[in-house]
């Protein structure tokens, strides 16, 4: 773990004043930046130098070349002895990752005393460099000395690659990313219910059984099995290539809960005898490992395995959501609480933690884990990383124990970032941009003392609803940038307005890298004034653009076409005639657009028709995730906004006076849900059909609410029962077709499936409305 390193505020800061008004297109921004007059140019071919044996100075001035080369298409050449550009030690830098880069118009140098701190000043000269329009030509760089250093030694992202194995290669991608801003640890969630992606040599089943599972049935016949592992042989190249990059590598191995691919590989190892499949349920799952000898034992064997592949100090080891329910009923497991002279369950999953923690103290290693860990006790070896909120890290900093803030909802970034109907799937609620630069690490609740012991934040990317490369980094890119800066730069320099420029310069860089970049902050939102409705019997459309950002001018076209730097601006509700196109998009002082164009259609079926994003809960319940057509899917379009607690959505403020018919697209979707003891709130409904149906029913919301005031009378309209055709050969999408009785204003329609909860889910891909004769 790199060495803190604290200057004081005042030697740090940059005048807000001077940010604004020339700001550098660097993430995270610096500690302190000092202009001067002149600047340096590059050009291809130049000479960058390391002193000679200086292996560190060498590495670093390698990532310098090959960023150049990346990012500006500029090849420089590596060098030894005198050069324009050179990498040097210079020990009166105090802290590992602090660096000194001084730009004169006679050359460049960068300077410090630890490789990690080489490695960030690399980072930063290759962001003055890049990027601009001038890809392949030279690029001049003011003079300026930069004077930098880490607010936080720890900064990390988690990628879980369990639920959805993801090759070595996209975790080298991620590395270079990381590294370009600065965040130095990646937290690897290696096992999981779903998978074990670790080569155990001692225990090959973990992964020639535990690394693969059968994808969960949409009705018809289980899918090829998915899945995948890491050699060791891998791990080590991987390790070895972070730490080229100044990154450190944080494995997991997630016990005592969260086993079930452990217990399918190795049952004697699980605590009921039986052999279940490799999990393909997300969520909370029962099965738990046998904390008697013969799982410890087990543990201190995988342990050994993964310090001999893992170099850095700390090892993961979960301790999450592991629901006791197993333990409970074991009387062995029963029997060894009692011998131990521990309370209940808890008091054993911190007697298990607190032996494999010596166990790695011994070795030299730490142990950390999720704040369930402190349930039962904290053992005086283990630090925590916090996800439940803060509580976790406050309790334990204040007992001087080590913490990483990780709270679910601003750092867990397989939250969703917007509303649009093209986001990809992931989580509510909604956690943009702005929110991850909201955050800061340091929770007030932890007393003095106790701030020593924050070791800084991670944003975790869980691949539940991830899948694909593409959609892992759409979660993580732009949010790291955010994080960057939580972490590294001083608090009081945190500048939102004038962060939103430099990332969008960093966007431009992870684009030309080749990573898929979320542009959800900076894309245009289209809302509409009033209800479809209203637009439909007044014959305009009125409709207001916005971003979430702020960033930038919105530009737009009202006939379709793609719309410029030199479109009419945006300056208030834009009138539409019905039939109209409108497209939008934001441009920056360059007249750079931000972001897509996105599009608003104003004819009268797109007034009449919502997608499944559009759709909202039924009267009771919450719209709680947006998923995939199939679990496994290597698509994120179809995605479906669902309660997984009930199958009703509802489509609010339905023109009734307007629209005569409907039709309903449908999906079938996995109904693969780890739900443990939430199990209770899945709401069952009364079928009346072999498979269920579909209800379609006018005015329920209405309805409820006059039942909760007192009418027992009230009930919605019936504007459709459909029976549901057998999962196991039906099309996985269909569409039903009805009526709708008509009504003087707007009105809600429910859309509600009765099949049982044995049978896959089903929910609304998309509703239209029909006008016509009744």
């Amino acid at each position: 773990m790199p060495v803190r390193f604290r200057l004081a505020l005042a030697a740090l800061a940059l005048p807000s004043a001077a940010i604004a008004a020339d700001p550098l297109p660097l993430v995270p921004l610096p500690a302190a930046i000092t202009p001067a007059a002149g600047g340096f140019t590059i050009a291809a071919g130049q000479r960058v130098a390391a002193a000679a044996g200086d292996t560190g100075a060498a590495n670093a001035a390698r990532l310098f070349v090959e960023q150049m080369q990346a990012q500006r298409g500029l090849a420089l050449v590596p060098a030894s002895g005198d050069a324009p550009i050179r990498f040097v030690r210079d020990a009166g830098i105090g802290g590992a990752e602090a660096y000194r880069l001084t730009v004169t118009p006679a050359g460049i140098t960068v300077a410090a005393s630890g490789d990690a701190g080489l490695i960030w000043g690399a980072m930063t000269l290759a962001q003055l460099a890049s990027p601009d329009a001038a890809i392949g030509r030279p690029v001049t760089i003011g003079a300026v000395t930069i004077a930098d250093a880490p607010r936080f030694a720890w900064r990390g992202l988690m990628i879980d690659v369990a639920r959805h194995f993801q090759p070595i290669g996209v975790l080298r991608d991620i590395v270079d990313q990381m590294a370009a801003v600065k965040l130095n640890t990646l937290h690897i969630h290696l096992t999981d219910d779903q998978g074990w992606r670790v080569e155990i040599r001692k225990y090959p089943r973990l992964t020639t059984i535990g690394g693969w599972r059968t994808p969960p049935s949409t009705g018809g016949a289980p899918g090829a099995p998915v899945g995948g592992f890491y050699t060791q042989a891998e791990l080590r190249g991987l390790v070895a290539y972070a730490r080229a990059h100044g990154i450190m590598i944080v494995p997991e191995v997630d016990l005592p809960g969260h086993a079930q691919a452990l217990v399918a590989a190795y049952p004697e190892l699980g605590v009921a005898g039986d052999r279940p499949a490799v999990g393909h349920d997300w969520g909370v799952n029962p099965y738990l490992f046998d904390p008697g000898p013969k799982g410890i034992a087990f543990v201190k064997d995988v342990l050994d395995e993964l310090m001999a592949i893992f170099p850095g100090t700390y090892i993961h080891l979960g301790g999450d959501e592991a629901v006791k329910d197993q333990w409970e009923r074991s009387p062995t497991v029963q029997a060894q609480i009692k011998a131990l002279g521990l309370k209940d369950e808890d008091g054993l999953q911190s007697w298990m933690i607190e032996q494999f923690g010596r166990y790695l103290e011994a070795k030299g290693r730490r142990l950390i884990g999720w704040d369930e860990i402190l349930e039962g006790g904290l053992p005086p070896s283990a630090s925590v990383m916090s996800w439940r909120g803060e509580k976790g890290a406050v309790d334990a900093a204040n007992q001087g124990h080590d913490v990483v803030l990780s709270p679910d909802g601003p750092l867990y970034l397989d939250h969703l970032q917007s509303d649009r109907t093209d986001e990809p799937p992931g989580r509510f609620g909604i956690y943009t941009l702005a929110a991850v630069y909201a955050y800061d690490p340091m929770p007030p609740g932890i007393a003095g003392a106790g701030a020593a012991h924050v070791l800084g934040a991670q944003g975790n990317a869980w691949s539940e609803l991830l899948v694909t490369p593409a959609e892992v980094q759409h979660k993580l890119f732009p949010r790291a940038a955010a994080l960057a800066e939580i972490t590294w730069s001083p608090k009081a320099a945190r500048d939102w307005a004038g962060f939103l420029p430099r990332v969008h310069r960093q966007g431009e860089r992870w684009t030309r890298a080749g990573m898929t970049v979320a542009d959800s902050a900076f894309a245009v939102g289209f809302t509409l004034v009033g209800t479809p409705g209203d637009a439909l019997r007044k014959n305009v459309v009125p409709v207001t653009l916005a971003t979430q950002s702020g960033y930038g001018t919105i530009r737009y076209t009202v006939d379709g076409s793609v719309p410029s730097a030199t479109s009419a601006a945006y300056a208030s509700t834009i009138p539409l005639r019905p039939g109209a196109v409108l497209r939008a998009a934001a441009f920056d002082a360059a007249g750079a657009a931000t972001a897509t164009p996105r599009r608003f259609d104003a004819g009268r079926a797109a007034l009449l028709s919502r997608s499944s994003a559009e759709l909202t809960a039924c009267p009771a319940g919450a719209i709680g995730m947006r998923v995939p057509l199939a679990a496994d899917a290597t698509a994120s379009a179809p995605a479906y906004a669902i309660n997984l607690f009930d199958t009703c959505t509802r489509y609010p403020d339905a023109p009734l006076d307007i629209a005569t018919g409907y039709r309903v697209e449908i999906a079938r979707l996995p109904r693969n849900y780890g739900l443990a003891h939430d199990a209770s709130a899945l709401r069952a409904h009364y079928a009346v059909t072999a498979h269920g149906e579909l209800l379609v029913q006018v005015g329920c919301a209405a309805a409820a609410k006059a039942r909760a005031a007192g009418d027992k009378t009230a009930r919605p309209v019936a504007a459709g029962l459909f029976a549901l055709p057998d999962p196991t050969t039906a099309p996985q999408r269909f569409a039903f077709a009805g009526t709708l009785p008509r009504m003087a204003k707007d009105a809600d329609i429910c859309f509600q499936f009765t099949s049982p909860l044995s049978d896959p889910f089903y929910t609304v891909e998309r509703v239209q409305l029909v006008e016509g004769r009744r």
